[in-house]
C-alpha cells in the first residue's frame, strides 16, 4: 500500500503543482517588494508626493491615555493600502500571464495521432455484395 501511495505522490502533476505553489509564493513576495518599493513611490511622486499607504478616512480618532497608550484604537478605512493591493494584483496577474505564455511556448507540441486507415467506400462495399450475390 505504501508503494502505491508513493507512486501517487511522485506523479508529475503533483510535483508540478508543488513547484507552482512554491514559485507563486516567491513571485508574490518579489512583486510585493516591487510594488511597495519601486512602483508606489513613483506613483506618489507623480501625484504630488502622496504616499498611498498612509491614505485613509478616519471614522473615529484614537483616544490616548495619559501616558500616550491608546485606550481606544483608531477606526479608519485604509483605502490607500487597498490601492497598493490593486496595483499589486495587476502586476502579479501580468507576471503570471507572461510566465504561462513562456511555458506554453517552451512545451513540446502534442503529436497528433495517426489517422485510422480508411475503410472501403460505400460503392466498394456495394460492388462486393453484388459480386457475392452473382455467385
Amino acid at each position: 500500500m505504501f508503494k502505491e501511495f508513493k507512486n501517487f505522490i511522485m506523479t508529475g502533476n503533483v510535483i508540478e503543482f508543488a513547484v507552482a505553489v512554491i514559485m507563486a509564493g516567491a513571485v508574490g513576495a518579489v512583486v510585493n517588494g516591487f510594488v511597495s518599493d519601486i512602483v508606489m513611490p513613483i506613483v506618489g511622486m507623480l501625484t504630488g508626493g502622496v504616499d498611498f499607504s498612509e491614505m485613509k478616512v478616519v471614522l473615529q480618532a484614537a483616544v490616548a491615555e495619559s501616558e500616550g497608550v491608546a485606550a481606544v484604537p483608531e477606526v479608519a478605512i485604509r483605502w490607500g493600502a487597498w490601492v497598493n493591493t490593486l496595483v499589486n494584483l495587476v502586476i502579479v496577474g501580468f507576471v503570471m500571464f507572461m510566465i504561462i505564455k513562456a511555458y506554453n511556448k517552451m512545451r513540446k507540441p502534442k503529436e497528433e495521432a495517426p489517422a485510422p486507415p480508411a475503410g472501403p467506400t460505400q460503392e466498394q462495399l456495394l460492388t462486393e455484395i453484388r459480386d457475392l450475390l452473382k455467385k
